[in-house]
C-alpha cells in the first residue's frame, strides 16, 4: 500500500508543495503490534509510479517489495524540479561549480536538517516505526545517492545503513574525500555504493574516485559493499535491476 499527499520544506522552497510517498508492507494492517525499519529515499517521484517518474520509468519498488514481503516502511519525497537548478543545490552537501551545471550552491544540509527534524519527526510520530538508528537506513541514486552518503556519514546517529546507486562523486572530489575523512561513524555503519560500468566515461576521473571513496570508508571502518554494475547505465532501469543486491546490503542480519 502506498499513501501519498503533499508536504512543503519553507526553508528551501516557501510554501511551492511537493509528493511525499509512503509504502507500508502488507502486513502493516494485519499485525497492528508491529513496528517497521524505514528507509527514506530521495527522488520520491521516481521510486513507485512510472507515471510520476521524471523520465517515464520508476524503480519499481513497490512491486520488488510486494514479491518480496520485505517487511519495511519506505518515505519518499519529490525532489525540486526548478531548472534553475533546484534538485543540484537541495542535493548537493556543498557549492560547486560545473562546465555543464554552473554555478550550484550546495543546499544539502538544509535539506537533511527538514528531513530529519519535520519529515522523519512526523513519519515516526504517525506510522508504527523502528524509529532507533540502527533500523533508520537511507537510499538514493546520482545526486540522491551522493546525498546518501552525505547523509550516513554526517548524521550518523540517525541513519546506521545507505545505498548510494551511481553516486555523483565528480561533483567536488576534494569535499567529498575531506567529508569522508572528518566522519564519525558508527562500528556498525553498512553502505552499498555501486557505479554503472557504461556511466564512467560521463565524467573525468570516476573511476578513480569512485574507489578512492570505496577505500576511504573501508579505511573508516564501515562496512562497505562496492560494486562496479557490468553493462549498467545512469538510468531508473539499470537502478531497478540493482533492487535485490541493495535491499540485502541493508537488511543483511537485522
Amino acid at each position: 500500500m502506498i499513501e501519498t499527499w503533499n508536504v512543503t520544506i519553507p526553508e528551501l522552497t516557501g510554501e511551492e508543495e511537493r509528493r511525499a510517498y509512503l509504502y507500508l508492507p502488507e502486513s502493516y494492517e494485519s499485525r497492528p503490534e508491529r513496528r517497521y525499519p524505514v528507509l527514506y529515499m530521495f527522488d520520491g517521484h521516481n521510486v513507485f509510479f512510472d507515471e510520476d517518474a521524471t523520465y517515464g520509468k520508476s524503480w519499481g519498488m513497490k512491486e520488488f517489495m510486494d514479491a518480496s514481503e520485505t517487511q519495511l516502511i519506505i518515505a519518499a519525497v519529490e525532489c525540486n524540479h526548478h531548472p534553475d537548478g533546484g534538485r543540484l543545490n537541495e542535493y548537493s552537501p556543498f557549492s560547486f561549480r560545473d562546465s555543464r551545471f554552473g554555478s550550484v550552491t550546495g543546499k544539502g544540509k538544509l535539506t537533511m536538517r527538514w528531513m530529519i527534524r519535520s519529515f522523519k519527526s512526523y513519519i515516526d510520530q504517525n506510522y508504527r516505526t523502528l524509529s532507533d538508528r540502527e533500523h533508520t537506513f537511507i537510499a538514493g541514486s546520482s545526486m540522491g545517492g551522493l546525498m546518501s552518503l552525505y547523509a550516513v556519514l554526517s548524521y550518523n546517529r540517525f541513519f546506521s545503513r545507505a545505498a548510494a546507486l551511481s553516486p555523483s562523486l565528480w561533483t567536488h572530489p576534494a569535499a567529498i574525500d575531506h567529508m569522508v575523512k572528518r566522519a564519525a561513524v558508527g562500528p556498525d555503519t553498512i553502505v552499498y555504493m555501486d557505479y554503472g560500468s557504461e556511466e564512467f566515461a560521463n565524467h573525468d576521473g570516476m573511476q578513480k574516485q569512485f574507489r578512492r571513496t570505496a577505500g576511504a570508508l573501508a579505511d573508516k571502518g564501515v562496512y562497505v559493499t562496492s560494486r562496479v554494475v557490468p553493462h549498467g547505465d545512469h538510468s531508473e532501469a539499470s537502478w531497478e535491476k540493482q533492487i535485490p543486491i541493495f535491499m540485502e546490503t541493508l537488511l543483511y542480519d537485522l
